[in-house]
């Protein structure tokens, strides 16, 4: 990849024994100095986090994560022409990714993790059980096919679908994938302390599938969300078609983005008729003052950015 792109990484860690204060100290000095923007999640059970920026400044920022016996991070990599990012923060959890249960230690115990270039197998057997993790608006946007959809509005309702659907299939082979492969590693451990017995994971996820699998022999169809600037991707980790509305934070497909409803910055045809006139207004002014500062050539946190615009 030249040097006109961003590079994004993807990455996570349970692991209970290190010292978060000193890390989140050390990384955010780093990141901020070297302008790297994301948001990183340190937590008693391990880190997970997304940032962008230059290659070598996001290699260093790993070495830093190393340093504390993180090098287990399943790294996942894609490139950007613009920062997918406003921002750089860190935040201190209570879980890296939240399910709030004791039955789950994936430290110590996960599903069998199960390589891209045999994942296709195992789901068209027709006795596997394919079990999309994620949540039901990012199911909409793409998945593979013959996927259950737990229909979840967050991670945490994972524990009442399997209570309510799987608790009769413990001796089924159950494979599962979410966007990275964090929530599945959660939620298998979960699974197996539960009592079921044959579980396994997509390992990497969904990004890493549609890194390394060609086009003509993927079996996913659709787009997959992802949690920055470019809404969702494609096979082969291609720009996806999906806007951000930046009113209410949902996603939306080409056809939603070409009504009268959608203004950019402004609202969108799922919140046109639930924002207030004050909110709309104040929004309007926010774009006005976005427009101003590119016309100066003065920085604004809204106004995506190029790689030569850090230079």
């Amino acid at each position: 990849m030249n040097n006109k792109h961003f590079t994004i990484i993807t990455f996570y860690q349970f692991k209970k024994n290190f010292d978060k204060f000193k890390l989140s100290l050390e990384l955010k000095n780093f990141c901020k100095y070297n302008k790297i923007k994301g948001t990183i999640l340190i937590a008693d059970e391990g880190v997970n986090g997304t940032i962008a920026g230059f290659k070598n400044d996001v290699s260093n920022a790993v070495d830093i994560l190393n340093k504390y016996s993180l090098s287990n991070l399943n790294l996942k990599f894609s490139f950007s022409k613009f920062m997918p990012f406003q921002k750089f923060k860190i935040k201190q959890k209570k879980e890296i990714v939240t399910l709030r249960t004791k039955y789950a230690n994936p430290e110590i115990q996960t599903g069998e993790r199960i390589n891209f270039k045999v994942w296709n197998d195992l789901i068209s057997d027709k006795k596997t059980m394919l079990l999309d993790v994620r949540n039901d608006f990012e199911v909409q946007m793409g998945s593979f096919k013959g996927a259950i959809n737990p229909k979840t509005k967050n991670f945490t309702e994972f524990k009442d679908f399997v209570k309510t659907n799987l608790t009769e299939h413990k001796d089924k082979k159950i494979a599962m994938f979410c966007t990275g492969g964090i929530r599945c590693e959660k939620a298998s451990s979960y699974l197996i302390a539960k009592g079921f017995r044959n579980v396994c994971q997509l390992d990497g996820g969904i990004l890493k599938y549609l890194e390394n699998t060609p086009h003509a022999k993927s079996l996913w169809k659709g787009e997959c969300f992802v949690f920055d600037g470019r809404v969702s991707l494609k096979n082969e980790l291609k720009n996806g078609t999906y806007k951000m509305c930046h009113a209410c934070r949902n996603p939306l497909s080409l056809k939603e983005s070409n009504t009268k409803k959608y203004i950019p910055g402004v609202s969108c045809p799922k919140c046109f008729n639930k924002i207030s006139y004050k909110k709309k207004k104040g929004l309007i002014e926010r774009n006005k003052q976005i427009s101003i500062a590119k016309k100066k050539g003065t920085y604004n946190r809204y106004i995506t950015q190029t790689v030569t615009d850090y230079e």
